[in-house]
């Protein structure tokens, strides 16, 4: 199940980076991303070790294609995080094992939160040749279907630990080839 996973992955960022060319709505809770979450060390250690895992499995799954490759595993952790949000029963456990997910979604998502302000808090001070301090920037979005209707639960946690939304697009752009 681990490498259908994977396989997924690979068709699903090329289709992610094609835009559909007009306006986007969105759905989003109201809720503030907290921005002090309460994470312990072992939490973040435990985070951090999963996320390396599976930056090996998903190398191992790429690198038996010709060419280069180039990508941000934790990136995509994120990314697949906010997904996994809303996953449930068989899904939710398949997507924990193939992500190397090992704190429940009410423990990992606060982890992730603040794993990412510690990265954004990197460069704070630091001044680079352009005498500007350094500058991690992570675009990460969630898109879903325009007329199904999401929980908002599944739309506070968004907010609260990646300070997103989901954007909806309609129903006819769902469909491959399209």
């Amino acid at each position: 199940m681990k490498r259908t996973l994977l396989a997924l992955l690979m068709l699903i960022i090329p289709l992610s980076l094609a835009g559909c060319g007009q306006a986007i709505s969105m759905a989003q809770s109201d809720k503030p991303r907290s921005t002090s979450p309460d994470v312990t060390a072992s939490e973040l250690t435990e985070l951090v070790d999963g996320n390396t895992a599976f930056a090996f499995d998903l190398y191992q799954a790429l690198s038996e294609e010709e060419g280069n490759l180039f990508y941000s595993p934790y990136s995509i952790s994120v990314a697949l995080a906010m997904t996994y949000a809303g996953a449930r029963n068989e899904t939710e456990q398949q997507m924990a094992d193939t992500l190397h997910f090992t704190l429940p979604q009410e423990r990992l998502h606060p982890a992730l939160n603040g794993l990412d302000l510690k990265l954004a808090s990197r460069g704070e001070g630091a001044e680079g040749k352009d005498e500007e301090g350094f500058r991690l920037n992570i675009a990460n979005s969630i898109w879903g279907q325009e007329d199904y209707e999401f929980l908002n639960e599944f739309l506070d946690v968004l907010a609260e630990n990646y300070g997103a939304g989901l954007r909806l697009i309609p129903h006819h752009h769902q469909q491959l080839g399209q």
